[in-house]
């Protein structure tokens, strides 16, 4: 039988380049866990996740100490039996990040090995629902840009057949908000999508308030307008306001979006590959958000999520905020606003493996013999 014969992980740091500033933090860099399985028939596939800034050795030790060990002498195909078992291995530290950005890592190197084996790109594999999707962009938008800067940006983008752009909101006082986006609505026009996102910076009280705010602007929604954890919060909000609520980028567990769903805590659902533990968790809240007639918008990890917005039905958008070109030896393909999958077995990915090997901060290489 085929099985897991050696694992390799790599840590690198991607620094943006260029500054991106939220309600809540700066984003200076993007530490990048590198999981690769190798099997004993000499396949390979390779996976990774990512922290903002701080957390990446955490999320290496767990991978060194705990789940690359028990990969060992597993048949790779059986990606479900892997991931749940790792979960459950890792107990004690779930549900939370770090176990989940580790599980992501392994899981979606699992996946880009069972792709390539099978000559199949991970957008058929998946599910094969389309072959395209919209971009929006969050790039031009960030908290700490001046108002005709986000104008400027918004135009430039709908210059490009890109279809929306995201604001980010949590200005001291409303009214530097509604300033921001009036100026951004006058650029574009009323057929260009405007989104906002507040990063979980609100109380209720204030959230409320903004949200009746957002109405008059005909925003495509409010991203997390509160604490992820405060579902209640979330459920009277919705309540409060005709603005759809989206949630996701914080939330770790199938669980979870189970009890945002059930209650109408939210319309949006923002599932984070990395975040909610890999391709086969992702798959899970897609198809459950589906039951529910939610709407799937992935946050960040624009090029691994475009295959897997292009897997399901309920899937509209594509966030674009570009992070791998340095690690890349490809762009993501995007026409007139479109984004594109590869259609190359795997995950879809073209990885410079000279360029991860010259950023590499950690690296080990777990064998039966580790």
């Amino acid at each position: 039988m085929t099985h897991i014969a050696r694992v390799e992980l790599q840590m690198i740091d991607l620094v943006p380049k260029t500054k991106r500033v939220d309600a809540i933090q700066s984003f200076v860099s993007q530490e990048t866990p590198f999981v690769t399985i190798f099997d004993s028939d000499g396949a390979s596939g390779t996976g990774y996740s990512y922290t903002i800034g701080t957390g990446g050795p955490s999320v290496m030790a767990l991978l060194e100490k705990t789940l690359a060990p028990a990969l060992i002498g597993r048949d790779p195909d059986c990606i479900e039996g892997i991931w749940r078992d790792l979960l459950f291995l890792t107990h004690a530290t779930a549900v939370g990040a770090i176990t989940s950005l580790a599980l992501a890592a392994i899981d979606t190197a699992l996946w880009d090995m069972k792709c390539k084996k099978a000559g199949r790109p991970l957008w058929k594999a998946a599910g094969g629902s389309r072959d395209r999707v919209p971009v929006y962009t969050t790039e031009g938008g960030w908290l700490h840009l001046e108002t005709q800067a986000l104008a400027d940006d918004a135009l430039e983008m709908q210059s490009k057949g890109f279809k929306g752009s995201k604001i980010k909101i949590g200005k001291d006082h409303i009214s530097q908000d509604a300033d921001r986006l009036t100026a951004v609505r006058a650029a574009v026009g009323d057929g260009y999508e405007i989104m906002t996102d507040a990063n979980q910076g609100f109380t209720l009280s204030e959230a409320i308030r903004r949200a009746r705010m957002l109405e008059d602007h005909g925003v495509a929604w409010l991203e997390e307008p509160l604490p992820a954890d405060n579902v209640s919060g979330h459920v009277e909000l919705s309540r409060s306001t005709s603005v759809p609520i989206a949630v996701g980028e914080s939330l770790y567990s199938l669980s979870q979006f189970k009890d945002y769903l059930q209650l109408s805590a939210a319309s949006i659902v923002q599932v984070d590959v990395a975040r909610i533990g890999g391709i086969t968790p992702w798959l899970k809240v897609a198809h459950m958000a589906e039951a529910f007639n939610v709407m799937v918008c992935p946050h960040f990890l624009m090029e691994l999520h475009l295959s897997l917005v292009c897997a399901v039905p309920n899937a509209k958008w594509l966030e674009y905020i570009p992070q791998l070109e340095s690690v890349t030896t490809g762009a993501m393909q995007i026409e007139n606003g479109t984004a594109i999958p590869s259609n190359s077995p795997g995950l879809g990915i073209d990885w410079d493996w000279k360029a991860i090997a010259a950023k590499s901060l950690i690296s080990h290489t777990i064998t039966g013999g580790s």
